[in-house]
């Protein structure tokens, strides 16, 4: 007899060709710039996972609008979209990883194979289980601030630092980092520890492993964003003003 396969687990197959397709033919939708031909993978990484944050992110948000009594019941109640929804990010998931696996040495992106192993394991239960899909698309929402983190890296690989769009976007960026990636997380964090007696051990277990990584790694990840766009360029003003203010003296 043929194996049969679930629906889900077709959609995470399909998802993943989807995305590999995707990131072959980005290089003449989107031609990088001379100053991203040397590192012209991640250019097509960036591409595709800024793909994946508009159609996941915008996803969740108009999940939850549509069907606002998901949020009373995030562990059995999920509309059909919902379920596909986070199938999809599975998918994308796993391309990502194999993305950077082929591409980038281990030490420059164990952080983010990492963090993809919990994000597929944790996605992949709901997907299996048709359980805590309405958790996944909660956290799902951090997609929308994934969107302006892509963005930020497209503008710095395209030599565009400098530029008016930049400094929106890094505005832009750090508001949606609070507002849907630490706030989120923590109101996750939250609700698992207000229903551990509702929800399986060993689903709580991993539940609970994935917020303890996820929510130290996102503190320090706003830091470093921080830290790059607005105290370091700070610190640069000051410098060349100096130096500027030096040749002055100078002439």
């Amino acid at each position: 007899m043929p194996m049969a396969f679930s629906p889900g687990l077709l959609m995470v197959a399909g998802s993943f060709a989807a995305f590999r397709l995707l990131n072959l033919g980005l290089e003449r939708l989107v031609p990088p710039p001379p100053s991203a031909r040397r590192n012209r993978w991640k250019w097509r990484n960036i591409w595709t996972s800024l793909a994946h944050s508009v159609l996941s992110g915008g996803g969740a948000l108009a999940g939850f609008y549509l069907h606002p009594e998901m949020s009373n019941d995030l562990v059995g109640t999920h509309p059909p979209g919902a379920h596909s929804l986070v199938a999809v990010s599975v998918g994308y998931f796993i391309e990502d990883f194999v993305d950077m696996l082929c591409n980038q040495k281990l030490h420059q992106s164990w952080e983010l194979l990492f963090h993809h192993s919990v994000v597929i394991i944790c996605f992949g239960i709901a997907v299996l289980l048709h359980q805590y899909v309405g958790f996944a698309l909660v956290a799902l929402l951090v997609e929308i601030n994934s969107i302006f983190l892509h963005l930020r890296q497209i503008l710095l690989m395209a030599n565009l630092v400098h530029t008016t769009c930049y400094r929106l976007n890094s505005l832009i960026n750090l508001g949606t980092y609070v507002v849907f990636r630490i706030a989120t997380l923590a109101w996750m964090t939250r609700w698992l520890f207000l229903n551990r007696q509702n929800v399986p051990p060993t689903t709580y277990a991993v539940g609970t492993v994935g917020m303890a990584i996820m929510t130290p790694m996102n503190i320090i990840l706003f830091y470093r964003l921080l830290r790059s766009d607005f105290l370091k360029s700070r610190r640069e003003k000051e410098e060349q003003r100096e130096k500027e203010e030096g040749q002055e003296k100078e002439e």
